[in-house]
């Protein structure tokens, strides 16, 4: 089992970044899929972002491209999501979670994912 904690989350104005983290701990492999999603109040939770545990292979969602970057540090256990011209609507709780079995047609469907942290607030004021 794999245990995940998000940080980074805040209070920023549109137009801002913030860098969030993930932290991993317990069994990791190097076939495992890194995840991040979005979940605004009474909204969906959403695949934000995805990154290899090795290899970086990455995948974003389609309307975030250019303005997200994910990435990881192996010898800190950690990945990351870059925001950059935050507005808004991406005012949600962001959450990591791990998908052990993936495929490229799968990457961004929760249900593949079986380990989730307890997610970070971002609140992006206008």
């Amino acid at each position: 089992q794999v245990q995940l904690v998000e940080s980074g989350g805040g209070l920023v104005q549109a137009g801002g970044s913030l860098r969030l983290s993930c932290a991993a701990s317990g069994r990791t492999f190097s076939t495992y899929l890194m995840g991040w999603f979005r979940q605004a109040p009474g909204e969906e939770r959403e695949f934000v972002a995805a990154i290899t545990w090795s290899g970086g292979t990455t995948f974003y969602a389609d309307s975030l491209k250019g303005r997200i970057s994910i990435s990881r540090d192996n010898a800190k256990n950690t990945v990351y999501l870059q925001m950059n011209s935050l507005n808004p609507e991406d005012t949600a709780v962001y959450y990591c979670a791990v998908s052990p079995f993936w495929s490229s047609g799968t990457y961004a469907y929760r249900t593949k994912y079986n380990s989730w942290g307890q997610g970070t607030q971002v609140t992006v004021s206008s």
